[in-house]
């Protein structure tokens, strides 16, 4: 199991923490901050995913007018992980 953490940017969220197991997929995923409902709905359903088919479901995501979501922001974590960045 390899735990990451990650700073979002231009979303409320402050911290996603995420444990990613050795089939690559999503054991635990957490946002500190930002809107609780639906930020627990997104971890609650990429819990158990594949890491490549949660960037491809949540990448592109926006809030509002925001160029971004914290969805968005998760994809990007991943990627950025599976970049080895």
């Amino acid at each position: 199991m390899k735990v990451y953490e990650y700073v979002p940017q231009g979303v409320c969220s402050r911290l996603i923490h995420v444990e990613i197991n050795e089939n690559n997929e999503i054991a635990e995923a957490h946002f500190v901050a930002g809107c609780s409902g639906n930020t627990q709905g997104v971890c609650s359903l990429a819990r158990g995913m594949k890491v490549e088919e949660v960037i491809e479901r949540l990448k592109g995501i926006r809030c509002g007018n925001k160029s971004t979501s914290c969805p968005d922001q998760l994809a990007k974590m991943l990627e950025e992980i599976q970049k080895g960045a």
